[in-house]
């Protein structure tokens, strides 16, 4: 049950950021020790101080669409520390995995790299490819329960936690006000909603099925409405229930429910299409993270945005949260000192603010607030309302990964191959093979 109880801890610690705007989050300390082992960052006569000749580190990530903002908050870094460059290169989302891996197994890998949050991103820690980072200044101001997505088995931190995400459902408050709609209040209001739409001429959803982890995440706003949130989650951790348990069940039929309300051949169509479709205004609603919100603002300064959580069976909401990728140094890095200083500053207050206000999402460094009222809109709701990803948090293991399961099992459901009840065996049958409560 300790993950599980990690809700209530990142729920604790959302509401502190609302508040407590005013307490410092970081750290100016300056560096000291070898920057070995023991994850200390400097070390005397190196580049990091002055003098020296200039490092040059490269860091990876998965986010190509942060790659403007990042040129600011590393111009921030730069400007403090002269000695040391940081040459930022994202790759395609879907794509970075193998790449990394590739890179990492044949140590030709970045100094500093995006981890994955929770079981992908610990099992690079577990094959020794991560410098540990419990003696980093900075990393004692999070909470352990933020530090558990990128927590190793050995109990070291091995990642500095960027982000606390969400997922939930955009809308276009023009199209509904034009349309007479509210925000839906419950699962048959949002199929209403959904009708009401089309038979205008609507698209109701900007949704795709090309792309599998875009399945989940939909899933993982979906499927709490049927099970309202954390009860059953406990149920399933404790293995009093499993995933073809009647309310699991039921979140799959309601991802079929809404074939009706996508585009036509929505089974072709990948992020960037459905994106498009939603920022042009030619669809009312959009199922995503809170990572995408900056991006939509950017490319429609003027679109009117709104979103709303998932509506529960009991009559309440839920909003879906997990942490979000940290960022870990390369145990064969052979400017590990230099690397180190970065994460330093990763971890420090003065970076949260500029990531928080640059990307327009929630820090995961206690203290931060944004100017941006949606962004403070759901992290108030991720406070008061919020459920573990399940799939990222508790089911991103094995082989494949139940996750993918999931994900593969909705592609083939949407091409019409799999019944739900098919959907919700296949997961299990994945779970089972490795999730303790399930092998009992």
């Amino acid at each position: 049950m300790r993950r599980y109880r990690s809700r209530a801890f990142v729920s604790a610690m959302l509401t502190a950021m609302l508040v407590l705007a005013g307490c410092s989050g970081g750290t100016n300390s300056s560096p000291a020790g070898d920057g070995q082992s023991g994850g200390q960052t400097g070390n005397p006569g190196s580049s990091a101080g002055g003098g020296a000749e200039q490092v040059t580190l490269s860091m990876h990530s998965w986010r190509v669409e942060d790659a403007e903002g990042y040129k600011k908050i590393i111009q921030a870094f730069e400007a403090e520390n002269p000695g040391i460059k940081i040459d930022f290169k994202p790759f395609k989302a879907t794509e970075y995995n193998t790449i990394l891996n590739t890179a990492l197994q044949s140590d030709s890998g970045p100094d500093i790299l995006q981890l994955r949050p929770y079981a992908p991103g610990i099992s690079l820690a577990e094959a020794g490819h991560l410098e540990p980072l419990d003696q980093l200044p900075g990393i004692e101001n999070f909470s352990k329960d933020v530090l558990a997505a990128s927590i190793g088995k050995d109990g070291k931190v091995y990642g500095v936690p960027l982000s606390l995400n969400s997922t939930q459902i955009y809308y276009n408050k023009k199209l509904f006000e034009q349309n007479g709609l509210s925000e839906p209040k419950s699962w048959d209001e949002l199929i209403n909603t959904a009708k009401t739409l089309k038979d205008k001429g609507v698209v109701p959803f900007a949704f795709g099925a090309k792309e599998g982890w875009l399945l989940s995440l939909s899933h993982g706003v979906i499927a709490p409405g049927t099970y309202n949130g954390n009860a059953f989650i406990g149920k399933i951790l404790n293995g009093e229930a499993d995933f073809t348990s009647p309310e699991f069940v039921k979140s799959i039929q309601r991802m079929q429910e809404l074939v009706p309300y996508f585009p036509e051949n929505f089974v072709g169509l990948d992020l960037n299409d459905t994106r498009t479709m939603f920022f042009t205004e030619k669809a009312a609603m959009f199922i995503n993270g809170s990572f995408e919100l900056e991006g939509l603002q950017k490319m429609n300064p003027d679109l009117p945005l709104d979103f709303f959580p998932m509506p529960t069976d009991d009559g309440k909401t839920v909003l879906t949260t997990w942490v979000d990728g940290s960022y870990a140094v390369n145990a064969k890095s052979k400017h590990k000192a230099e690397a180190l200083k970065f994460l330093e500053f990763m971890a420090s207050k003065k970076f949260g603010e500029l990531f928080a206000n640059e990307f327009k999402r929630i820090s995961a460094i206690p203290g931060v607030t944004t100017s941006d009222a949606l962004v403070n809109k759901m992290a108030e709701l991720s406070a008061s309302s919020s459920t573990p990803y399940l799939m990222v948090v508790h089911f991103a293991e094995g082989n494949p990964t139940t996750k993918q399961t999931l994900e593969n099992a909705l592609q083939g459901m949407y091409l019409n191959k799999l019944t739900p009840e098919q959907v919700s065996q296949e997961v299990q049958k994945s779970a089972a093979s490795w999730f303790p409560a399930f092998k009992k």
